[in-house]
């Protein structure tokens, strides 16, 4: 079995890790069992006062699944178009009628944006069993909802 992380840079690993952990329904993953927050715990580990986070800066899947995200501070801001991004899947998939994919992808657009993402365009093109939204996070990061 190969297991993996997701990092993805940032400058404000709480306001992401909060964005995302609702975004995929997800949940901010608690401190080790005998700590009282990710500090307390880095700390006993070594780390020192200067390297220490802001709060929470990573994410989990509730039913042990998906991967663990993590999100790094780093000093620059996102300049370039991402070379990975994600696909929050929210139409059912091609057994639901494209009625009410474009439903479904519409209102968890709508839901996101309450959440602090924009919506960069529609992706649709006549003719293609296809429809998405392409989006970016509350730092600019794209990704899309299909």
């Amino acid at each position: 079995m190969v297991c993996f992380q997701m990092v993805i840079d940032c400058s404000d690993p709480e306001l992401l890790a909060r964005f995302w952990a609702e975004a995929l329904h997800y949940q901010l993953e608690p401190p080790p069992e005998g700590f009282d927050d990710w500090n307390e715990y880095w700390r006993s580990v070594g780390v020192s006062e200067d390297e220490l986070g802001v709060g929470f800066d990573s994410i989990i899947d509730p039913e042990g699944d998906g991967p663990r995200i993590w999100f790094q501070i780093v000093p620059e801001k996102k300049s370039l178009k991402n070379r990975l991004h994600l696909d929050v899947n929210a139409s059912g998939g091609r057994k639901v009628p494209m009625p009410e994919r474009k439903r479904r992808i519409d209102d968890e657009a709508e839901r996101l944006t309450a959440l602090g993402a924009t919506v960069i365009r529609v992706l649709e093109t006549e003719g293609l069993d296809h429809y998405a939204i392409a989006m970016r996070d509350p730092e600019g990061n794209e990704f899309d909802i299909n």
